[in-house]
């Protein structure tokens, strides 16, 4: 990936190791404490089930980011696209963003998503071709809002706002992580 390697195991690793899936198993358990207070929230086994599946994809492809590289600013530009592609797919899958979580043109955020996942294969994971295709997936992301827009299904440019510059912040952090790989040396 980028940088230099780092296993992230033995001492070294365990606290981030422990804080990213700390952390997972923390918001997995927040549906169903709020179940215990309100009715609006009825998750059953399959929204558990679902979200787990969820945490657990975004939890292990940090850690396998994490392990690859010692380079801070890549593993947290890792973690800023990845806590933006979850957070769109939660949304959509709870409420929707478009309408309601059955609007068709739900499906557009996938297309968003592709456009980030592509360009990672494209890049090779690379800081530099990362930082690019974080910045075309923002650009997907503010089309998304403007054919919403053009076609009044109702969208919040707000939320766009949030997930744009979720998009480009991990894109800086990449560049980041290629200023550094190149003063390392250069070499993968």
């Amino acid at each position: 990936m980028a940088g230099t390697t780092d296993n992230g195991g033995g001492r070294r690793g365990a606290g981030w190791r422990i804080a990213v899936w700390g952390t997972a198993a923390l918001v997995l358990l927040l549906p169903w404490v709020a179940m215990q207070f309100t009715e609006e929230v009825a998750w059953d086994l399959a929204d558990f089930a679902i979200f787990g599946a969820m945490l657990v994809g975004a939890c292990g492809t940090y850690e396998l980011a994490a392990r690859v590289t010692g380079n801070t600013a890549y593993r947290a530009a890792v973690g800023v696209a990845l806590a933006a592609a979850f957070l769109l797919v939660w949304m959509n899958l709870a409420v929707g963003i478009i309408g309601n979580e059955e609007n068709p043109a739900n499906w557009m955020y996938a297309g968003v998503l592709a456009v980030g996942i592509v360009g990672a294969i494209m890049a090779r994971f690379q800081p530099q071709g990362m930082g690019r295709a974080m910045v075309a997936t923002a650009l997907a992301q503010a089309l998304v809002a403007v054919i919403a827009l053009i076609a009044g299904w109702g969208y919040t440019l707000v939320l766009t706002a949030f997930f744009v510059m979720l998009w480009l912040t991990s894109a800086r952090l990449f560049r980041s992580a290629a200023r550094e790989q190149a003063h390392a040396g250069g070499a993968p």
